[in-house]
């Protein structure tokens, strides 16, 4: 018997046996949600016999790292470590779920670096790891790159490589991008076309790009629709201020016996009751979703009741609804409240809504830019400016995009002069690119990009940007033809709601009645008295404030 024993364990198959227990409570602790368990155990076995650590029960433990990685993202890297030491590190399983590990603990260079030392790359799950790493951390033009040399290095896709491309190209707004990785993909696999997780992504695109017309297409060419389908549908209505439109759908939604409403869906029902001004639809809509569909109503549909309230001007409602919330109202339900006192002018609840929002968050600029427009609409000068100053302590940097073909540019505003130095490096790089594109072959996008880039250079507001404004201006960067679109295009549209208080103020200050008249609505620019330059208000201040004079024809300007 002690001879069949010893046989049995030369042969591993003890260990292998011993190794199948561990890995299957391993496994039960992961499926009952109990990560630190399943860490524990596994160290445990470690140190009683390293034996019985095999490449299943590395997996386990990296899973089990992910879901616990607030506070235990070192036990992570020493589980990595211990891959590496295994040998483990050509098992794309393992390589794939530390990319996972790395991306959830917001360690994008290790997650990347993980990739890069994955020897069998030709894994679309590999690449949709990666992807959906950078996608998750905001990152998404790294998504796009990454997956545009997935495409090129002719890795077999799948619908949920797509749909993570597909995601990217929404939070960019990349349209057209996001149309030609569709297209291509559905021509490489033709089942892609059809699939519905996939078609979903492309309504929620067009959605976030506020191109209904295309999403409805989509919707209405999609044969079988899900609660997905629908919801994607009601909120971009919604979001584009198509409100009976919104909730025309969902009571066709609500007629079809194969789709039932939930939580998301009524987000959608009541922005489209809020954006509409529909108090009453919306309180009878809050009712039915907890009493006719059984769901629990969770901070988002709060939040939405509130703006309901406040968009109708219905203050003291809103404060009364937040107070007598089942649970502990959040910072941006209080926001909204105090977004409504801003515009009312209700100092006494503003500063009260206030109070109340630094017990939970102190750092957020907008709750100084809305008290202090609170001040200033009651001439209440002293308290604005302390509130000015502290926005100015605390704004952070602003981001832009520009997407030409397969190119997608991106600008940080700087606070620094070689931030600023730096800046204007990299938009010359893409404007010369940009001008001398022969892919481009509308005017009025060629003249929308060099506006766009001009007033990012007048932004930065140093010398060296100059020199480049003033060739755009003078044709020297493009040809006579585009001169006239371009110094149309420049101009920034903005609603006004999308301009700080701070510029709004200086606004007012600097232009009389007369010329605030001419200026078309929804745009804020500002021409400057002697020569007659009209620049982009936000940014040619900026420059005025350091060098007094016009950024094109360098005259004195004189207030």
């Amino acid at each position: 018997m002690t001879s069949i024993a010893r046989h049995l364990s030369s042969g591993g198959l003890i260990n292998k046996v011993d190794s199948l227990k561990s890995n299957h409570t391993l496994k039960r602790y992961l499926e009952s949600k109990e990560p630190i368990k399943a860490l524990l155990n596994f160290r445990q076995r470690f140190r009683e016999s390293p034996s019985f650590i095999d490449s299943f029960s590395v997996l386990f433990a990296i899973k089990a790292s992910s879901s616990a990685h607030k506070g235990h993202s070192f036990i992570g890297q020493q589980i990595h470590a211990l891959v590496r030491k295994l040998g483990f590190h050509s098992i794309v399983q393992i390589q794939t779920s530390l990319v996972g590990f790395y991306s959830a603990a917001g360690d994008i260079a290790s997650a990347r670096q993980v990739f890069d030392e994955t020897p069998e790359k030709q894994n679309v799950v590999l690449w949709t790891a990666m992807i959906a790493a950078y996608a998750e951390n905001e990152k998404s033009v790294q998504a796009l790159e990454m997956f545009r040399r997935m495409e090129e290095e002719r890795v077999e896709l799948d619908e949920v490589i797509v749909t993570v491309a597909l995601s990217a190209c929404a939070d960019l707004g990349a349209v057209q991008m996001g149309e030609g990785i569709y297209s291509r993909s559905i021509r490489r696999r033709r089942r892609l076309g059809v699939d519905l997780t996939l078609r979903n992504s492309l309504l929620n695109m067009y959605v976030k790009a506020g191109d209904v017309e295309k999403a409805r297409r989509v919707f209405d060419e999609t044969v079988r629709k899900d609660v997905t389908t629908y919801t994607s549908m009601i909120v971009g209505y919604a979001l584009n201020g198509q409100a009976q439109e919104s909730l025309e759908l969902f009571k066709k939604m609500s007629q079809d016996s194969s789709v039932s409403p939930n939580d998301v869906t009524f987000i959608g029902v009541l922005m489209a009751c809020s954006h509409g001004g529909l108090v009453e639809e919306g309180k009878r809509q809050f009712r039915s979703m907890v009493e006719d569909y059984n769901l629990k109503p969770r901070d988002a549909h709060f939040g939405c009741m509130v703006d309901l309230f406040c968009r109708s001007g219905r203050l003291k409602e809103a404060h009364e609804f937040i107070n007598q919330m089942p649970v502990k109202p959040n910072a941006v339900i209080w926001r909204t409240l105090l977004g409504a006192c801003s515009l009312h002018g209700d100092v006494q609840l503003g500063e009260e809504v206030q109070r109340r929002i630094f017990e939970l968050d102190r750092d957020h600029v907008g709750d100084y830019v809305a008290l202090s427009n609170i001040y200033a609409a009651k001439g209440m000068w002293d308290e604005k400016l302390k509130m000015r100053d502290r926005v100015r302590k605390r704004r952070e940097p602003g981001k832009s995009w520009i997407e030409m073909e397969n190119i997608i540019a991106e600008f940080v505003s700087g606070g620094g002069n070689d931030d600023g130095k730096l800046m204007v490096g990299e938009i010359s790089e893409v404007l010369r690119c940009l001008v001398t594109c022969r892919a481009v072959q509308s005017r009025v996008l060629l003249g929308a990009a060099l506006g766009a880039i001009a007033g990012a250079i007048l932004s930065v507001g140093v010398l060296e940007a100059s020199h480049f404004v003033e060739q755009l201006f003078r044709g020297r960067l493009v040809d006579e033809q585009f001169k006239s679109t371009m110094v149309n295009s420049h101009h920034w549209k903005l609603r006004i709601s999308d301009v700080s208080y701070e510029e709004r103020d200086d606004f007012m200050v600097n232009w009389n009645a007369e010329s605030y008249q001419d200026i078309e609505a929804g745009k804020i620019t500002r021409s400057l008295p002697r020569c007659d330059h009209t620049f982009h208000l936000a940014c040619v201040d900026k420059w005025l404030i350091r060098h007094g004079s016009c950024p094109i024809c360098r005259q004195a300007v004189t207030e």
